[in-house]
């Protein structure tokens, strides 16, 4: 699936939940999606342009947009399709790759800064998981589910390889 598709399911998906203006999309996928996807304003505001022209969306008087049965015909049919992993670029593994040239303290400094991070992340999915478990459950609550518990485990599994990668660098000077 190409990236134009890909967000094409971001802005579909979100209207599903309720009519938005665009500021309102990105706002619900940041709120949303934002620990696993990302969308722009530069991206929200001409794919929701594109989606409207070809029906998919409609636009309101106020300015907001709703998904057409069009639009969640397509969202079904898009989330069908089989979906390529490109390759990752990590700004991290990038220099830790080059970590000879980089020295070890810096790439200490580094793995503690994603630790932090991961940490941060585990805090910041704590949340949203009590927030979650407060709510009567939806029909997509099992679903949000997956995705918080599959963030929770990267996060986790980031920590251990932080830990291990610490330890496998040469001593300090």
């Amino acid at each position: 699936m190409t990236r134009r598709a890909q967000t094409d399911v971001a802005v579909l998906g979100a209207l599903t939940t309720a009519p938005m203006t665009g500021y309102a999309v990105r706002a619900s996928i940041v709120e949303t999606l934002g620990h696993f996807w990302s969308e722009s304003f530069g991206q929200i505001y001409p794919t929701l342009a594109r989606l409207t022209a070809d029906g998919l969306v409609a636009k309101d008087d106020d300015g907001r947009f709703t998904i057409t049965p069009a639009g969640r015909t397509r969202l079904r049919a898009r989330l069908a399709e089989p979906y390529d992993v490109g390759p990752p670029r990590n700004p991290l593994l990038l220099r830790l790759f080059f970590g000879r040239t980089l020295g070890p303290d810096a790439c200490r400094a580094l793995l503690r800064d994603a630790g932090a991070r991961a940490t941060a992340q585990l805090a910041a999915l704590a949340a949203v998981r009590a927030e979650v478990a407060a709510e009567p459950p939806s029909p997509d609550h099992p679903y949000g589910l997956i995705t918080l518990d599959y963030g929770e485990r990267m996060a986790r599994a980031h920590l251990e390889w932080v830990e291990a990668s610490l330890a496998a660098l040469p001593p300090c000077r």
